[in-house]
């Protein structure tokens, strides 16, 4: 029989058949976790031009709905995973979701544009706990050897939240007016904290975040917590405010974001319990794995960057018809996320991350290829390989990392290796979007023409099918990837 870390507590007790029905109840509940954190990310955006109606503001306003909770979520993710590891996780993630969803509601209600902000980064917090300690979990719900299925799941929850978002924000616009597209996630998240407290096992006394004089129990490091949310606050807001334009605000953001994470470091190296020990990084499995989902997340933007421009520029689709090629993408995500844990289980992490970066290339090389001529199929067909291969990679990276992590800082392990994909993601929104900028070659590509953009769209692509095969040469570099990091 094989058990899981918390062999003794209720609930978690698994075996090579796979965990009992309340670990399969506790799975459950993790899984609306993480699909809660992801609707959230999402559903806003499709709000936007409705907001900057009712509060009667620009777009450079309204945008910060969107931009507090991406920055939350960034900032904090690393130092709430820690927080986790030392107060107790199951307590962190339920004040988490509870956390949602009063923002939720808060949001919802909210008299004034600015309080709505308020309440979006109260969101980001809380979504934060959510994704941090979500995976954390993972080792004690199901056995060692089914752990790849169980990333399966949570990343298909995690792109049906994605793809969801935006078209039940369209739902729910019309009936109801933008306080629903926030008032819906509140029944989602007072079920998914009623699962959670029936259902997540309770784990031992947690470790003092505090310490005290003469105790070996680590502290949290408050110091470290703050530069780290410094460095990739100013570096977020460098690359979504910035466009890719490397203006005076820019240009100062990056400086403020290079100066923190130079103190950041300076500080990690000398305080007694660092927020992120500097030689977790000396282990090349786990260093390897946080690079490729890195440059991997780059590379995915280019689908939300360029595509909108190249379905309506190049193909003249509508609008409505434009959403739906791009749901596209989420959708063979979720459909491959489970049998993509199943693979990993038998294959092992290693050739099932090998074959997801090789799809994901070979996904980007097709719309390098293919000529405008071939329509929608002809972009389509590669956006469904290269998501379909990052829903496999990510499932065997995550697999890979969280596997082998020891229990006392799995939450910390799994904010960093969250922290690592959200931030392609907004290094990819510029990086993407600079590049089939400067291949159009014009000041508007909004009104570029049909040769042009298509053209831009087959540069960018190849920048991303190479970046992805740097990926692959960082995975093969740094040799079969077990899960036997030890930060």
């Amino acid at each position: 029989m094989v058990r899981s870390i918390d062999a003794g507590v209720p609930g978690t007790a698994t075996g090579r058949e796979g965990p009992t029905g309340a670990g399969r109840w506790a799975l459950a509940g993790l899984s609306l976790s993480m699909l809660l954190s992801s609707l959230g990310t999402s559903i806003a955006n499709v709000g936007l031009p409705t907001l900057a109606h009712a509060f009667d503001a620009s777009f450079q306003q309204v945008q910060w709905v969107v931009l507090a909770y991406l920055l939350a979520v960034t900032t904090l993710i690393v130092g709430v995973g820690r927080l986790g590891d030392l107060l107790g996780r199951r307590r962190l993630l339920l004040s988490g979701i509870l956390l949602f969803t009063v923002a939720s509601a808060l949001c919802g209600a909210a008299p004034t544009l600015w309080l709505l902000i308020a309440g979006r980064a109260a969101q980001g917090l809380g979504a934060a706990v959510m994704m941090a300690l979500t995976m954390a979990f993972v080792g004690e719900t199901v056995p060692k050897e089914r752990t790849g299925r169980a990333m399966g799941l949570l990343g298909t929850m995690s792109a049906i939240g994605t793809a969801l978002g935006p078209s039940l924000g369209g739902v729910l616009l019309s009936g109801f007016g933008w306080r629903g597209i926030f008032y819906v996630t509140v029944p989602l998240g007072m079920v998914t904290l009623l699962m959670i407290v029936r259902q997540l096992p309770v784990a031992g006394p947690p470790l003092s975040p505090f310490g005290s004089l003469g105790s070996s129990r680590p502290a949290f490091d408050h110091v470290g917590t703050v530069l780290l949310a410094v460095a990739l606050g100013a570096y977020a807001l460098a690359m979504t405010l910035g466009h890719g334009h490397v203006g005076p605000l820019t240009g100062v953001l990056l400086a403020a974001a290079v100066l923190a994470g130079v103190l950041f470091v300076r500080v990690e190296k000398r305080t007694a319990s660092p927020l992120v020990r500097p030689a977790m990084f000396r282990d090349r499995a786990l260093s390897a794995s946080l690079v490729m989902s890195t440059l991997v997340s780059t590379v995915m933007m280019a689908t939300l960057v360029v595509g909108p421009f190249y379905l309506t520029r190049a193909l003249g689709l509508r609008d409505a018809v434009v959403g739906l090629v791009l749901s596209t993408g989420p959708l063979v995500a979720a459909a491959t996320g489970v049998p993509a844990g199943r693979v990993v289980d038998r294959w092992g992490t290693y050739r099932t991350t090998v074959a997801g970066l090789g799809a994901s290339a070979l996904g980007c090389v097709l719309p390098a290829v293919t000529p405008v001529s071939f329509g929608v199929l002809g972009y389509v067909v590669p956006l469904a390989v290269v998501t379909g291969g990052y829903a496999v990679f990510q499932t065997a990276n995550n697999t890979a990392v969280m596997r082998g992590v020891e229990p006392s800082r799995r939450g910390l392990v799994s904010g960093v290796l969250q922290l690592s994909r959200n931030l392609g993601l907004v290094t990819g929104t510029a990086v993407m979007g600079t590049v089939f900028a400067l291949a159009s070659g014009v000041s508007d590509v909004a009104v570029a023409g049909v040769g042009v953009v298509g053209f831009a769209m087959r540069v960018t692509f190849g920048v991303g099918a190479g970046v992805v095969l740097l990926a692959l040469a960082v995975g093969l570099g740094a040799g079969p990837l077990r899960g036997s990091s030890r930060p």
